[in-house]
């Protein structure tokens, strides 16, 4: 069994579900703090200083830069801790399957057979004789994203058993409650420390994110106007009915299931209430800084339209902004995309840019000023009793990984501010401070 395998099986077996309806709590369950704890021990066995784990489940350690790399910029890697609340996630019972084409069968749970086919996920084609984790189909498996939890750790591992690789300070994070927007909230990046950083959260093998919607969630509350219905003529206003009207006139082919790529989306998520008062629920979603702030603008126009049939103060909208477009702040530090592209050909992985459609802990940590892209993990069926994880792809990553931390070794002092690193062996950036174009989705 590899190091990484041995460790991700390990760790997908502690139950760190986040809750998104106990948001406002650090983590948002007490589970994860165990979870942080086993990582804070696997930190300090691996001999990593400056380990803390602290009172909101964040776990952060140090490892040294390898000899002739001190002065080059700390680098951060982090991943989180937490597994999404969308299927059961306690109990999980993974096991490795050796797959030998066809269906890939987790388990079968009340006599339904769990599994993924090669209709579903085309790219099982690729893993035909190949160990893959699948769970026993009762839970998901967890490896968004203690796949990328495993994988810095196995790297850390590999780093520290052969101090002849080349790394710059490598500083490391393991955040909770990623799952329900919170992630990397409250790390304290003065205190990390990091010039750069990278997430390891991504899904299918050689994909890398530096670029992902911006977001918003938008709340429309719907005052009816109530009476007895026998008596309702030209006076009742249902809340219900006027929702219903607001639905259909967000436009209907810019919902989620007709959307892909770089196309932004109206999703309604959530309805409460009564004829009398309710409240619909929208996360509104896109790319472009212009067409996000068009389509909140829609919502808008579209209550002051049904305020206008139904009286002024029947319909509201309040917008809670969410996250940005990482891109936006990614101008000069291409760089860190080509390193990553580099890193992924050297071992043998054909990268490509994906717009990531949602966010990640490196949008939020890129906005706060650390300049963060994401890495994939190599993972599948996120968010699923169908999650399933090719064990070759977990070892790749890890290769990977050391590849990428080697070229920030050989960077004397800080990366270039103008984002040219044509000197030191880049070879994708673009030169002037444009983010390179998306190579394929």
């Amino acid at each position: 069994m590899s190091d990484v395998l041995e460790r991700f099986l390990r760790f997908v077996q502690v139950d760190s579900q986040s809750d998104p309806n106990n948001e406002q709590v650090t983590p948002s369950t007490e589970r994860q703090h165990q979870m942080a704890a086993v990582l804070g021990d696997e930190l300090r066995a691996l001999g990593l200083s400056d380990v803390a784990v602290d009172e909101h489940a964040y776990v952060t350690g140090t490892l040294p830069a390898s000899a002739g790399a001190e002065s080059a910029g700390a680098l951060m890697l982090c991943s989180h801790l937490d597994t999404a609340p969308d299927a059961p996630a306690a109990g999980v019972h993974p096991h490795v399957v050796a797959y030998e084409g066809g269906a890939l069968v987790a388990g079968v749970v009340d006599g339904e057979t769990i599994q993924s086919t090669p209709d579903q996920v085309p790219d099982l084609a690729k893993f035909v004789g190949q160990d893959i984790v699948v769970t026993d189909g009762s839970t998901l498996l967890g490896a968004d994203d203690k796949a990328g939890v495993a994988e810095i750790c196995a790297l850390l591992a590999r780093l520290v058993a052969h101090p002849e690789l080349a790394h710059p300070t490598l500083k490391i994070a393991f955040v909770p409650d990623e799952e329900i927007g919170h992630g990397a909230s409250l790390l304290d990046l003065d205190a990390l420390g990091a010039a750069y950083g990278y997430t390891v959260d991504g899904e299918t093998l050689g994909e890398i994110n530096y670029e992902c919607f911006s977001a918003c969630e938008a709340t429309v509350t719907v005052r009816g106007v109530m009476v007895h219905p026998g008596a309702a003529k030209d006076i009742m206003v249902n809340a219900i009915t006027v929702a219903s009207e607001f639905q259909q006139l967000v436009p209907a082919w810019e919902r989620p299931e007709h959307t892909c790529g770089h196309e932004g989306f109206y999703h309604p998520t959530d309805i409460e209430g009564s004829a009398s008062e309710l409240q619909l629920k929208y996360i509104v979603r896109d790319f472009d800084g212009e067409k996000f702030a068009d389509r909140q603008a829609v919502l808008s126009q579209i209550a002051e339209l049904l305020n206008g049939r139904y009286g002024e103060g029947t319909v509201t909208v309040e917008f809670r902004q969410q996250y940005r477009n990482m891109a936006e702040r990614l101008a000069g530090k291409e760089f860190l995309v080509d390193y990553a592209m580099e890193a992924n050909r050297e071992v043998g992985i054909e990268p490509v840019a994906v717009p990531a459609r949602g966010g990640t802990d490196g949008a939020q940590l890129t906005f706060r000023g650390l300049a963060c892209p994401n890495l994939a993990t190599g993972g599948y069926n996120a968010h699923s009793v169908r999650e399933f994880i090719p064990v070759s792809s977990m070892e790749a990553t890890v290769d990977m990984l050391e590849r990428l931390v080697a070229k920030f070794a050989a960077v004397a002092g800080d990366v270039p501010a103008n984002g040219d690193v044509s000197a030191n062996g880049g070879g994708d950036a673009n030169g002037g401070g444009d983010v390179p174009a998306v190579e394929g989705e």
